[in-house]
């Protein structure tokens, strides 16, 4: 994984790969959506390789489940899709990655949000969320390695996006990090460090008044990002790639 990237960036995941702001028109045409962070991690790699080309299979409420077993909600919800595909996206990504075989050099992934947030409303169910989520994620993680053997995978670490609650769901959200961690070893995954993009750094004040700046917690109740936070995701991905080093 130490080549430039090739010709195309498969994005992968739920509403943030999609790149959904909720002060946009809900369902809108795809093109409404076009500041996430596939978007602007898209800009990085060309300016290694001009002319890579991104198939965005991001569907707004996807998890893990509806991930493997097909039925994006999105779809059901009204939106389109950057990029269409038939039955479940793993199906659609790994078929897309051996059709492609050797031109796909970086794949993103993002899935918890959907089903482990807000963890604060799960109480005493949360660990065996965390841990139903983790054994759902490792196979999925194992098969784009397995069809991908030499692209540069990322998938997005876990964040805590309660700006109300942060102190005292901290734990939790970072058991999650700690599962997406563990899952992603094994298959030579890179991890994108979204406490460091989206949580920052200092006390629970200084914490919350950025996720209030980078999110639409506080204004709408909703952690998708605003352009500011998918800035920030974009920034843990090229950190996270091997692009970094090389750039």
């Amino acid at each position: 994984m130490s080549d430039a990237p090739q010709s195309y960036y498969l994005a992968l995941g739920d509403s943030m790969a999609y790149g959904y702001q909720p002060d946009k028109a809900s369902p809108a045409r795809p093109s409404a959506f076009h500041t996430g962070y596939v978007d602007l991690f898209a800009a990085s790699l060309r300016k290694l390789s001009p002319k890579i080309q991104v198939v965005n299979y991001g569907c707004p409420g996807e998890s893990s489940v509806t991930f493997t077993r097909g039925g994006c909600p999105g779809l059901s919800d009204g939106f389109k899709l950057h990029d269409t595909f038939r039955g479940s996206q793993l199906k659609a990504a790994l078929s897309f990655l051996r059709t492609h075989n050797g031109q796909v050099s970086t794949v993103t992934l993002t899935l918890w949000g959907a089903e482990l947030a807000p963890l604060s409303a799960k109480g005493k169910r949360a660990p065996a969320a965390i841990a139903s989520f983790e054994s759902r994620l490792s196979p999925i993680l194992r098969q784009l390695r397995a069809a991908a053997p030499n692209a540069e995978i990322i998938v997005t670490g876990a964040w805590n996006p309660e700006a109300d609650r942060l102190a005292k769901v901290e734990p939790l959200y970072r058991s999650v990090d700690a599962a997406i961690a563990r899952a992603a070893a094994a298959p030579r995954v890179r991890v994108a460090n979204m406490f460091r993009a989206l949580n920052g750094s200092g006390n629970v004040q200084a914490q919350q008044a950025r996720l209030c700046k980078i999110t639409y917690y506080c204004s709408k109740g909703d952690p998708h990002p605003t352009d500011a936070g998918y800035r920030a995701m974009a920034g843990a991905f090229v950190a996270a790639s091997g692009y970094a080093r090389k750039s």
